[in-house]
Formats: structure tokens, C-alpha cells, sequence
């Protein structure tokens, strides 16, 4: 957005933190970027707000914006069906337009009063990267006799503390009869990555011969349409890797508060057919959501170790009918994803866009014409 020539104020990556300790650690810093939006948005009220997801600071903007006569559009819904729901009294109120990305979220938001429609998930509308497994392997030293395991640990470097130790640790007890492939998201830098990759190297594993052999890339979509199969931290990138069709497994960590408070608050509406494991937890992956059954497994917390990840991938690595059962209920929930197979979800967000700035009230269009 930046480099099509809009104004940054605050940069998201900054101010983007999962679970409530890690928050509050970061709370008066991410309290007065909002204070800078706020000041910004009072000085140059736009013609149209597009909000994007992160609700705790687009939601006092959403106020905001209405009380200066700007309508708003949100563009990927909260997930307040999960947990927070209190705050659907928010979107009643400041919200004109819901586009949401998921399909049970519309039928969520319409029993609920609020005008949603489903535009589909942007990554389903994304062809299959083109580049040859051969091509992929000259390019980032890979062995293409090797099978290849993606790694993505998660796209921010708390995530990265909390969750590369066990997965490194699972690939060191499936040894080095295969590659690792890693890639290093946009919001971290290559060298915070080998740092980590070191540091989880360091730590005991199952296998003290096992140096690792990974490879880091720049893509996690080709990484993944690569790979044998994948571990994958809880997030878009699970999304990612159902679009791709690679079965993967399913990990993240938070605080032990974090965690206990979360499995007491995360409740499921009607709408998302959810049942709790053995051990009481709702799902928390995308793609089981969408399925509306448990289609690829979740390791959380005490259950996200070395070993219950080796266990769980070691049959998606073989020709097998876990393996064979997984791509196909992947391939499933993808089909989901779209209103319609030639659905393209950003064309929706800017016809919606383009709507409401045409239902804009004519003196509130000229007052805030010079500041589009």
C-alpha cells in the first residue's frame, strides 16, 4: 500500500501481537500509535474507511469515522464468533459493509443483523505456483532425491521463540533421510531466522548427530506446494497451506495464562459445527473450521512436542490412507473458499468500495473530496 502511494502513519507490524501477557507487555506503545490514527484521521477524514481485520484498534477508528460521517467498509472479519462476541454490538453500529473471507461468517453476521456478504478467501483465488520441483531444488540447494518437510514456525519472532525448538526437534527425530525447508516471512529477517534456527539446533533433540539441513526460502506457497508435508504455526499460513493441498500438521504456543484463559472464552456459534477433543479443546485451525470437522491435527501447548509431531507426520510422509484422506479433505474445504470457482475476492472488496462511495452523501463527498 505504501509503495502505491499511500501515507503510512503506523506500521502494522509493530503493533501486532498475539495473546493478552504478550499485549500488555507492548500495551503503551500500541496505545499511542493509536492515539497518532486517531489525531490523523481527525485532521484528513477520508471519503471511505477500509478496515482490515485487527479489532481492537479498528474498532475505536470504526467510532471514529462515524462520528465524522465516514462510512465503513471492513475487509476480513474479526473473529468475534470465536470469543469476544460482546463486541458484535461494535459492528451493528459502525460497520456499513462486512465482506468477510470465510463462508460460515456471513450466515453469522446476517442472523445477527449486520449487512455481510462472503467474497471468499484471496489465497483460493491464486493459481498453484508454476516453478518445477527440479528448477525449485537448483534454486535453493535443495537435493531433489530427498523428500522435503516445510517449516513455517510463524511470522513474527515471539512466535518463532515459542515454537521452532519442537519443531526442529521433530526434525531431528525424522533424521536426515529428509530436507527442511524454511521460509523466512516478510515480517522477520533472514538473519533472525538462522539465529533461531541455531538456537533450537542447541537445544536437546532426540537425535544428538542431527546438524539440520535446512534451507531457508523467501515463499512459503512454493515451500509448501513443494513439500512432502509441512508443520505449520496456527494462522494464514494454514490457510496457505490448504489452498496448496499439503497435508501438514498443525502448532502453536502461547503463555500458560494465555492459554487457560483462551480455553475458557473461545465458544462457537451455530454456525461453526466445532466438537472439543479428548482433552476438552475446540479446534482452533482454519481449515477445521471450515471443514466443520477435524481434518488436520492440532498440537497446542502441552501437546505441541517433538515427539507428538515425528508421530503425526510420519504417516502424511508415506503413500498411505491417512496421507491419501487428508489431501482429498483438503482439496474439499478449498472448494469453500469461493462464492463461485471464478470468484475474485479483491475485484468484490473493490466493487463493494466503489458502492459505498457512490451512496456517500454528496456534501460529506465534497467536504472530504481533497483528502481521497
Amino acid at each position: 500500500m505504501e509503495a502505491a502511494g499511500q501515507q503510512r502513519i503506523v506500521r502494522a507490524e509493530d503493533v501486532a501481537h498475539m495473546g493478552i501477557t504478550e499485549i500488555l507487555r507492548h500495551a503503551f506503545y500500541i496505545h499511542s500509535q493509536y492515539r497518532a490514527l486517531v489525531r490523523d484521521l481527525k485532521r484528513s477524514p477520508p471519503a471511505l474507511a477500509i478496515f482490515i481485520d485487527f479489532p481492537d484498534v479498528n474498532f475505536r477508528l470504526a467510532m471514529h469515522c462515524k462520528r465524522l460521517g465516514v462510512p465503513v467498509l471492513w475487509f476480513v472479519s474479526p473473529q468475534l464468533w470465536a470469543w469476544k462476541r460482546r463486541r458484535l454490538r461494535w459492528v451493528q453500529r459502525f460497520v456499513d459493509r462486512m465482506l468477510v473471507i470465510f463462508p460460515f461468517e456471513a450466515p453469522f453476521y446476517r442472523a445477527r443483523n449486520v449487512n455481510a456478504e462472503f467474497v471468499g478467501h484471496p489465497l483460493a483465488a491464486v493459481p498453484l505456483p508454476t516453478i518445477t520441483r527440479e528448477a525449485y531444488a537448483i534454486e535453493h540447494g535443495l537435493d531433489a532425491a530427498k523428500q522435503w518437510i516445510a517449516l513455517l514456525p510463524g511470522s513474527r519472532e515471539k512466535e518463532l521463540d515459542a515454537n521452532l525448538s519442537e519443531i526442529v526437534g521433530a526434525a531431528a527425530i525424522l533424521g536426515t533421510t529428509y530436507e527442511y525447508v524454511v521460509p523466512v516471512a516478510s515480517t522477520i529477517t533472514r538473519n533472525a531466522m538462522e539465529d533461531a534456527l541455531l538456537l533450537a539446533v542447541d537445544f536437546p533433540v532426540k537425535n544428538p548427530a542431527f546438524s539440520g539441513d535446512f534451507h531457508l526460502v523467501p515463499d512459503a506457497r512454493e515451500a509448501l506446494h513443494h513439500a512432502r508435508a509441512s508443520i505449520v504455526a496456527s494462522g494464514t499460513a494454514t490457510v496457505q497451506a490448504l489452498t496448496i493441498g499439503n497435508p501438514f500438521v498443525v502448532v502453536y504456543r502461547v503463555s500458560r495464562l494465555t492459554y487457560s484463559i483462551l480455553k475458557r472464552l473461545v465458544r462457537y456459534p451455530a454456525e461453526i459445527p466445532a466438537q472439543p477433543d479428548a482433552d476438552g479443546n475446540l479446534p482452533i485451525a482454519m481449515p477445521n473450521l471450515i471443514a466443520g470437522r477435524r481434518i488436520v491435527p492440532e498440537f497446542l501447548n502441552d501437546r505441541f512436542t517433538a515427539q507428538n509431531l515425528a508421530a503425526a507426520l510420519d504417516p502424511l510422509l508415506a503413500d498411505t490412507p491417512t496421507r491419501a484422506q487428508m489431501i482429498a479433505d483438503l482439496a474439499e474445504a478449498r472448494t469453500k473458499l469461493l462464492p463461485t470457482p471464478t470468484s475474485d475476492p479483491i475485484q468484490r472488496v473493490c466493487d463493494a468500495a466503489e458502492a459505498l462511495l457512490e451512496s456517500t452523501p454528496a456534501h460529506v463527498a465534497q467536504n472530504q473530496a481533497a483528502n481521497v
